[in-house]
């Protein structure tokens, strides 16, 4: 019966230990929980090298229970992220607190500052050495810019400097001197150059001209020419820039050589009434070329990238344009009165074309071929009827100078052959 009674209890036993077991591992737990508040430290370093000692395990479990719990994780990440950025925000506001006042210090006890870095420095010589060379290896390009630029601006400290450094050190700028006087290359072409310079200055002075002369530019000028070189070609707009200047200077060439005439008129007007009205005298060239731009600029669709030194650059070069234009139409109205002349008093040239040779044969002098003679009178005729060409006799006799053939192909063009073809002595004869 005894053993009957066991067989029957050992059912109820077996439903009664799942019970068992979930109490026992709350009651585990229970401990665990204690055993982590009454240790931190001991839990803390153990779970650490648990961690360490698993890592992919760690992995694993953190991403299933990111899998099963993914709204909790957001949570919990942007409550880390909140509390990192609240701890970076004062932590820079404390250091900020910190700088003002170690600033607001230091500016209150310089002299104490300044006694500070003095025993620093004395105490840690290597360090500092260290420091300033590192500092140089590291900022060398910022250093050379600083020091070019010190020397730009104080060139006579410079000049001073470079001096006392020479007097302090002869020996060596004798050494440096002896150096270079030793390299046979050198030497040779410093001989070389100096021989030229004399040899240049004796043929100016026994031509009667004065001595070259010679701009020496410094090294700060250079420099300072390089940067606004730069500044200029380096400017996005300059494409556009040089084309609105090259239009401005063509639309005044054009319109000064088509209407220079109306323009002066309009000027000479202009300062007549200011001189009536008592009002200082202003220049006729000035406004003529003021009302030329005027009129041009409104005409053209762009100027705004051009600046008043630009506008004055293209008056100057359409001035010069203008005045190119016209002694142009001088020369060739010139060329076409001298070919009127000789059309109009070919006989009477011919006339004195001949007395003038029969007078050089008696004096013993060669003759001078006869379209020559008239060709050369007409062109002196021809200058004395207009007066108001004498003042540029110079440009005209150069501007002879170059097409003198011409003048004796119009000649030959309206003068009989003579009997042996015309063939004289030839030497010409000069204006």
């Amino acid at each position: 019966m005894a053993d009957a009674s066991d067989d029957a209890s050992r059912p109820a036993a077996r439903k009664e230990q799942p019970d068992d077991q979930d109490a026992a591992n709350e009651r585990a737990r229970e401990s665990n929980r204690r055993y982590r508040q009454a240790h931190p430290d001991r839990h803390a370093a153990s779970a650490r090298r648990w961690k360490e000692a698993h890592p992919e395990r760690v992995r694993e479990l953190n991403r299933l229970w990111r899998a099963e719990n993914l709204e909790r994780s957001r949570e919990l990440n942007r409550e880390s992220m909140r509390r990192t950025a609240a701890r970076k925000r004062q932590l820079l506001d404390k250091r900020r607190r910190s700088n003002e006042a170690s600033k607001r210090w230091k500016e209150a006890h310089p002299d104490h500052v300044r006694e500070y870095h003095r025993r620093w420095q004395a105490a840690n010589p290597d360090k500092v050495t260290g420091y300033l060379e590192r500092y140089r290896r590291t900022h060398r390009e910022e250093l050379n810019r600083r020091a070019t630029a010190w020397r730009d601006l104080e060139p006579d400290k410079m000049k001073a400097a470079r001096k006392a450094w020479a007097d302090r050190n002869k020996e060596r700028t004798a050494e440096i001197q002896r150096k270079r006087r030793n390299d046979p290359e050198k030497y040779r072409a410093d001989l070389d150059k100096n021989n030229a310079a004399k040899r240049l200055a004796h043929r100016l002075e026994r031509a009667g001209l004065p001595p070259k002369e010679l701009h020496r530019t410094t090294a700060a000028e250079r420099r300072a020419n390089d940067r606004a070189a730069a500044a200029y070609f380096n400017d996005p707009v300059l494409s556009e820039r040089l084309r609105q200047f090259a239009r401005l200077t063509q639309s005044l060439t054009e319109h000064m050589v088509a209407h220079g005439g109306r323009f002066r008129a309009f000027a000479h007007s202009f300062v007549a009434t200011r001189s009536r009205m008592g009002l200082p005298p202003v220049d006729v060239e000035q406004v003529v070329w003021a009302r030329a731009v005027e009129i041009v600029t409104e005409r053209m669709k762009r100027v705004d990238l051009l600046t008043s030194r630009d506008v004055a650059a293209a008056v100057r070069s359409a001035r010069s344009n203008v005045a190119v234009a016209a002694r142009e139409r001088r020369a060739q109205q010139l060329w076409a009165d001298i070919e009127a002349h000789v059309h109009r008093n070919r006989l009477r040239l011919l006339e004195e074309a001949g007395l003038e040779n029969a007078m050089r044969v008696r004096s013993g002098k060669a003759t001078v071929p006869v379209e020559r003679i008239v060709a050369l009178t007409a062109l002196d005729e021809v200058l004395e009827a207009q007066p108001e060409l004498a003042l540029e006799r110079r440009q005209i006799r150069q501007i002879v100078g170059k097409v003198q053939p011409g003048l004796a192909g119009i000649a030959q063009a309206f003068l009989p052959q003579q009997p042996n073809g015309g063939a004289y002595p030839s030497k010409e004869r000069s204006l």
